[in-house]
């Protein structure tokens, strides 16, 4: 049976829509354009997971049209906050202000891969803080990168009656400064512990990890009153993986490959307003 799916970039432009159809067998159905990116529907017996090499040699991104959630109706947004709403990793941050940038950096690429225990991890990247001043903190947030088109985006879901979270393997130093600053309605992440104005190394409480953030993504719905067609998750990292599943529709954000492995979804071309053109592409194509 046929399979309706589009591809989507900022620069997708007629000669390389004409080349996908041409490689691809599949049969032009529509062209639009929404929020900056270039869009062209196509109906062929294959999916979009099957036809994400040839989408990557364009540049483009590519979904199936079978996204569950609308953005008409009322959703909620869980998201990852460390390389997804932000476009830096923490910790590798303050961890260069103090001095151990490498060591650090090092940990943080071997747990987004997977390849440790990311409880084991935070704790031993940040034991590596012990006796660095609180200021560090200030400095990282006074310069902290949001994620194209992360404004964008939360404006335009807060418009349609949204429920916007962060939950993150970060800190709450930074993830309750984007909730305030940008009136998310949640965030749940990881408390350093300050004595005296220093870090002494050590984390407080229960560390947010993979099967808590898929536990707030549950609780926040419940909470809320939001339909389970009506989750939503964003993410990078291994430890999004159980959100990312959780949610129906999980997207993996210029993700590791690991997990761009086993999402349905996947952006690596496109900003955080691809979420919203995801929500809305049935009726761009209607």
């Amino acid at each position: 049976m046929a399979n309706t799916f589009f591809i989507y970039s900022k620069t997708l432009n007629e000669s390389q829509i004409a080349q996908f159809s041409q490689q691809t067998q599949a049969k032009l159905l529509k062209q639009a354009v929404y929020l900056g990116y270039q869009i062209a529907f196509f109906s062929a017996n294959t999916t979009a997971c099957e036809l994400r090499e040839q989408a990557k040699q364009l540049e483009c991104d590519i979904a199936d049209l079978n996204v569950v959630p609308t953005l008409e109706q009322q959703g909620l947004l869980v998201m990852d906050m460390d390389s997804t709403a932000i476009k830096i990793e923490c910790i590798d941050e303050i961890a260069k202000l103090a001095g151990t940038g490498e060591i650090v950096s090092a940990i943080t690429a071997s747990a987004m891969r997977g390849e440790l225990d990311f409880e084991q991890s935070l704790r031993k990247r940040v034991g590596t803080l012990e006796n660095a001043p609180e200021s560090i903190l200030q400095k990282v947030r006074e310069n902290l990168p949001l994620m194209d088109g992360f404004e964008q985006m939360v404006q335009l879901l807060k418009s349609h009656g949204w429920t916007l979270a962060i939950a993150s393997g970060g800190f709450d130093y930074f993830a309750d400064y984007l909730k305030e600053t940008y009136g998310l309605d949640y965030a749940v992440s990881n408390q350093l512990e300050i004595v005296e104005g220093k870090l002494t190394g050590q984390v407080l409480g229960k560390v947010v990890d993979a099967q808590y953030k898929a536990e707030t993504l549950k609780s926040l719905a419940e909470r809320f009153a939001i339909p389970e067609s009506q989750w939503v998750a964003v993410g990078d990292g291994a430890n999004d993986l159980p959100m990312l599943k959780t949610a129906s529709l999980g997207v993996a954000l210029h993700a590791k490959p690991k997990v761009q492995e086993q999402a349905e979804f996947v952006v690596n071309f496109g900003d955080l307003k691809a979420l919203v053109l995801l929500l809305n592409a049935k009726s761009l194509l209607a």
